[in-house]
């Protein structure tokens, strides 16, 4: 690998926060001009803008024969985006989770991963079942846009405070964030070529496989829109902005993102067998496991945080020992599956039925 290729990856990864800036940016502001309200920008544009790195990338992964890479970038961003970053937003302070994300996009995010899982089964995610994808998008921006006009005075008055509207009059305003959301899509154009032409020159020199390269590397450099937004938001005290971007943004990334991916790429996009018989089960599994800490007193912990981290921690760790076939892979895969998994089960059990009991007799535990 030479200079010039780690100087193109980090610049490609600029280049894409920066579009990905720019286009919620002047995507917000002309959102606002035409009357959409903070709390649909909020649900919508931003939440989906955030997702453009991943969206650039998978895409012109496709376009470029380098399927392993769209596919990891799509597993590897939803494993990352839970456990990594519900993870480090819970550290800094317990999250609320809304009744809506138990009841319906947590379901439906782990209803998405096993519709994934199925369809990845005989080797290609085909343009069909692309279209399939990228048409439920368009169906549950317009659900998420029906339930928002349900949604109470506190919840519109975050999101008001997160996401302002500001008041712009004249033409100029319209030239200006025309002109960012161009930028933008400029940038996210150019900033995935870089990437991916630089994530297939490291991937060749480390010998590491281009799925391991899109389900890390990649996978967390697209992801930077959503750490700034949840960490930002979790700073803030804003703690279901950051629990509901992480969230929504898996949900966009399997019906969007993987969606147009199959869409536009000749024949659809392959699934190595790699992916299909341990990213994509890890990334339902993640999903799942989800569920049952959200019911644990409808929030996040910070032990919990600490648990997300370290399963994510000991996912790279696998997958970095099992590239190198190192010795020490037969007792980390026997530590994980008969002594962390186990007690992590039982734990949060009892969590579970601890809570359930405290709420039985009346009492809830204050957010620290």
């Amino acid at each position: 690998m030479t200079l010039l290729t780690g100087i193109t990856f980090l610049g490609g990864l600029a280049v894409l926060i920066f579009g990905a800036e720019w286009l919620v940016r002047g995507a917000s502001r002309l959102a606002a001009k035409v009357g959409i309200s903070p709390l649909i920008i909020g649900l919508t544009v931003v939440a989906f803008g955030t997702s453009s790195p991943e969206m650039a990338v998978s895409v012109q992964s496709a376009l470029a024969g380098q399927a392993d890479i769209a596919v990891g970038n799509v597993v590897g961003s939803n494993i990352f985006n839970i456990l990594f970053i519900l993870g480090i937003s819970a550290v800094i302070t317990p999250l609320i989770v809304q009744q809506q994300l138990i009841r319906l996009d947590v379901p439906l995010m782990i209803g998405l991963s096993f519709v994934f899982y199925l369809m990845a089964l005989d080797g290609a995610i085909g343009r069909l079942e692309g279209l399939l994808l990228f048409a439920g998008i368009i169906v549950y921006t317009i659900f998420l846009i029906r339930q928002s006009r349900k949604e109470n005075k506190a919840v519109k008055e975050e999101y008001a405070q997160e996401f302002p509207a500001k008041a712009e009059t004249g033409w100029k305003p319209w030239i200006v964030n025309l002109g960012l959301v161009g930028m933008g899509l400029a940038l996210l154009v150019l900033g995935s070529n870089w990437l991916v032409t630089s994530a297939i020159s490291i991937a060749r020199w480390l010998g590491l496989s281009e799925l391991i390269i899109g389900l890390t590397i990649v996978a967390a450099g697209t992801s930077m829109p959503e750490v700034a937004t949840s960490i930002t938001a979790a700073v803030k005290g804003e703690r279901d902005i950051a629990v509901g971007n992480a969230v929504g943004s898996n949900i966009f990334n399997l019906l969007s993102v993987l969606g147009l991916t199959a869409l536009v790429a000749p024949g659809g996009v392959p699934v190595s067998l790699a992916a299909e018989a341990f990213d994509i089960p890890v990334m339902l599994a993640v999903a799942v496991l989800a569920l049952p800490i959200f019911f644990t007193g409808n929030r996040i912990e910070r032990w919990e945080g600490w648990l997300f981290l370290f399963y994510y921690a000991a996912y790279t760790a696998y997958l970095i020992l099992d590239a190198a076939q190192h010795d020490a892979l037969p007792l980390f895969n026997s530590v994980l599956l008969y002594g962390v998994i186990p007690l992590t089960v039982v734990t949060l059990a009892a969590s579970l039925v601890w809570e359930r009991r405290n709420l039985a007799n009346g009492r809830e535990r204050p957010l620290r």
